[in-house]
């Protein structure tokens, strides 16, 4: 979702951001997965990136501190803060603003989740709090299907309802799409564990409504669900087209729920192209490349 270019290199860049620019909504059902919440139960993550651009490569690490408490509603909800942000190994200092923000997520089925207000965020958190959102989601989803029950079970969830991330003058066009495929792949009665896969992937046909003719080619084995036009300084478009995919690895602890570590594969194989209109019909050579986002999370002692 979040080609990272869209989100790090200009606030874009995150398959998680724009899957939650509209929530999804799934209704309950019972699984062999469930979280337990207790009442002031505190949670601290490590989460380390690596972000594979087009020209350069950012790699981070930051950590997200949370808290368990109910809504108004009556629901268990976690509410997260930020700090100890590195970025390509130098300490990242927040702004006053970025330290409060405090991000809700939850993995209670009557609660909705959404992305917090990033009008005041520093880009540097931008890509952790939608990959956390986004592995809240994924495990979210897993926990309302009644067909995971046993190793092995899987389920597919059909979507295929554009995100966008288009904002303001300079991303005029930023749109994915996606279907979910979740498995139990496997439980550790041990260490009283579960792993889930979910994989994010390009619906059969078709679903978003491209600008220009030369975006109908397929650029991976399945049709694109991918596109990005962005206009530059200049007055330039520098259109984009792709085939984007995740996969979540996903460790849950049985007694309570809770996630214990995820790891992510984000890429992007994008086609792009400069152009002198924004109807995208006089254009330069295409040229080809992959974006890759490589996320883990980990869960820290309290």
């Amino acid at each position: 979702m979040r080609h990272f270019a869209r989100l790090v290199l200009c606030l874009t860049l995150s398959g998680p951001f724009p899957l939650f620019s509209q929530t999804v909504v799934v209704p309950a059902t019972q699984s062999t997965l469930s979280r337990h919440y207790e009442p002031g139960e505190r949670l601290v993550y490590r989460m380390h990136g690596i972000n594979e651009g087009h020209s350069s490569t950012r790699r981070y690490d930051a950590l997200a501190t949370g808290l368990v408490i109910k809504d108004a509603s009556g629901n268990f909800i976690e509410q997260f803060h930020w700090s100890d942000v590195h970025s390509n190994g130098e300490t990242f200092t927040l702004s006053p603003e970025s330290q409060q923000l405090q991000q809700t997520v939850s993995l209670d089925p009557g609660h909705r989740l959404a992305m917090p207000s990033l009008t005041t965020v520093q880009p540097a958190l931008i890509g952790p709090i939608a990959d956390l959102l986004t592995f809240y989601a994924d495990v979210q989803l897993a926990m309302r299907q009644k067909g995971l029950i046993h190793v092995g079970d899987h389920v597919f969830v059909k979507r295929s309802i554009p995100n966008s991330w288009a904002y303001g003058t300079r991303v005029l066009l930023g749109q994915d799409v996606i279907d979910f495929d979740i498995t139990l792949q496997s439980v550790d009665e041990a260490t009283h564990t579960a792993m889930l896969i979910v994989r994010h992937v390009p619906p059969a046909e078709l679903q978003l409504k491209l600008p220009a003719a030369w975006m109908l080619k397929p650029v991976g084995s399945t049709p694109n669900n991918w596109v990005q036009v962005e206009k530059t300084e200049e007055g330039k478009y520098i259109a984009g087209i792709g085939h984007e995919t995740f996969e979540a690895d996903i460790k849950i602890s049985l007694p309570s729920g809770r996630i214990l570590s995820t790891t992510m594969d984000n890429p992007v194989d994008v086609l792009e192209r400069t152009c002198d209109d924004a109807d995208l019909a006089t254009c330069g050579e295409p040229s080809s490349y992959r974006i890759r986002r490589q996320i883990s999370l980990d869960a820290q002692p309290n």
